[in-house]
């Protein structure tokens, strides 16, 4: 199944652009982290100006907008929307539990992601009390090239859907670690396939390290990634392998019961 979306054709009859139109200005208030103001909602989707005031305001009628006059900001009841995720897909539910007892058992915070085009989403996530302060949360988002997590489920994806994710993502440098290059993010993708799991070292932030296995459905398909990070100090990736990665495993194991 794509995670790229394709491009639609105007003559599309089953094509609703003016949806599009309007999911792309909800997309572009967790861009921006804040409101918005018109001028900023159409240089961030690419829309005209006319069309992001339509969008805008017909969100605001809908309820899912609020404005001041000059910013618009997202309402309450934005929130349904990830809320129908989390009701409708029974795997976070289903994870929540295993991520808690990993995180119990090491000490270290633990996560499950989905891919979202060039990045990971996290839809469920376990902490530690002395769980490093990394911001992460429900939905929080990283770019998938620099995550084990992203790194993990872009494996999973045929050689030609990882070319043309890989050549339309940013793949921006997070630190001076960030692989970023097209033939080793590649080549990184081979070994986490031949690995089974993946790691990030300092890349998307310097002093922690991750790990990640993929979580696989019932026919075999990698439907979301599940991880481990903890700070450089207390693993190196040669302990991170020793250590973690057999507690993701076993995570996997009770996993794999329940889908």
């Amino acid at each position: 199944m794509s995670t790229v979306p394709e491009p639609r054709s105007k003559e599309d009859k089953e094509y609703v652009a003016g949806l599009e139109k309007g999911l792309a200005i909800i997309e572009a208030f967790g861009l921006r982290s804040g409101p918005l103001t018109l001028s900023e909602a159409a240089e961030i989707t690419g829309h005209p100006r006319a069309t992001a005031r339509r969008s805008l305001l017909t969100l605001q009628r809908l309820g899912y907008v609020e404005s001041d006059g000059r910013y618009f900001r997202l309402a309450p009841r934005a929130l349904r929307l990830g809320h129908a995720y989390v009701s409708s897909s029974p795997l976070p539910k289903l994870v929540q539990p295993v991520l808690e007892t990993i995180s119990e058992r090491t000490k270290e915070s633990s996560s499950l992601a989905v891919l979202d085009g060039g990045e990971v989403v996290f839809v469920a996530r376990a902490a530690t009390r002395r769980s490093l302060s990394d911001g992460l949360s429900m939905g929080s988002r990283l770019p998938a090239h620099c995550a084990a997590t992203g790194r993990v489920l872009m494996a999973a994806l045929p050689d030609e859907e990882i070319a043309r994710l890989l050549g339309r993502m940013p793949r921006r440098a997070l630190t001076p670690r960030t692989r970023t290059g097209i033939p080793e993010l590649t080549a990184l993708l081979e070994e986490t396939r031949r690995l089974g799991y993946a790691t990030s070292d300092e890349e998307l932030e310097l002093g922690l390290r991750s790990i990640a296995v993929p979580i696989q459905d019932q026919t075999g398909r990698t439907v979301a990634a599940m991880s481990l990070v903890a700070a450089t100090g207390r693993y190196t990736l040669e302990k991170m392998v020793e250590i973690l990665l057999p507690e993701l495993l076993g995570g996997r194991r009770m996993l794999s019961a329940m889908l």
